[in-house]
């Protein structure tokens, strides 16, 4: 499949809310208003895979930037995001792009498409000058091993390639590193029973 990777528009949203509704439960999934939101507010930190024969939406990213030092690192989804609206984007004194959101359509994973979302976020960090770029991994297959580990461990077993997560051991080989796991990030989330891993790239360019 040949796909394009362009920013976000609001004609896009119709088949962003439709792919997040097949990830997440409906009631969670992205919504007109908080997408309007980004664009408003952010609207080079949006982006869509667009698959070039027929223009289908078949994966986005959002993110923000934030001053990191306004928040402790064990705080969860909504506060990083300001409940998914991005109000609290702070491109005048942050120094870190937040990904608030990648998602690939269910039946296209494994074309490329994550990679190439991430790559430009990846770039972007680079043309603002930032340090960094930082989100949180949900642990989507722990819900599997919580009654034989912790979340500290079940991380650990997933950096060594003992045990695989489908989006942390994706994100590590993205060069992301883990800095911190996490209890309720996604409180309501049945996969990740609200673990996650905050991850982090470092931009090359920056020394500190």
């Amino acid at each position: 499949m040949k796909f394009r990777i362009r920013n976000t528009e609001p004609r896009d949203f119709a088949e962003i809310i439709e792919i997040s509704a097949k990830i997440y439960r409906k009631k969670t999934a992205w919504t007109v208003r908080e997408l309007e939101s980004h664009l408003n507010i952010f609207p080079e930190g949006q982006f869509v895979a667009e698959e070039i024969s027929t223009g289908k939406i078949v994966g986005m990213s959002a993110s923000l930037v934030v001053l990191w030092h306004d928040y402790e690192v064990k705080e969860n989804w909504e506060d990083f995001t300001d409940c998914g609206m991005f109000t609290n984007h702070d491109i005048e004194n942050g120094r870190t792009l937040y990904g608030a959101e990648v998602m690939v359509s269910p039946e296209i994973r494994r074309s490329g498409v994550g990679k190439r979302l991430y790559d430009v976020r990846k770039k972007l960090v680079k043309q603002l000058g930032l340090l960094r770029t930082r989100a949180g991994a949900r642990l989507r297959n722990y819900h599997r091993f919580a009654g034989k580990m912790s979340a500290d461990e079940y991380v650990e077993l997933v950096k060594q390639g003992k045990l695989k997560d489908p989006t942390l051991s994706f994100q590590l080989k993205q060069g992301f590193n883990v800095i911190a796991v996490v209890s309720g990030y996604l409180p309501d989330d049945p996969e990740s029973l609200g673990k996650a891993a905050v991850i982090e790239w470092r931009n090359p360019d920056k020394n500190s």
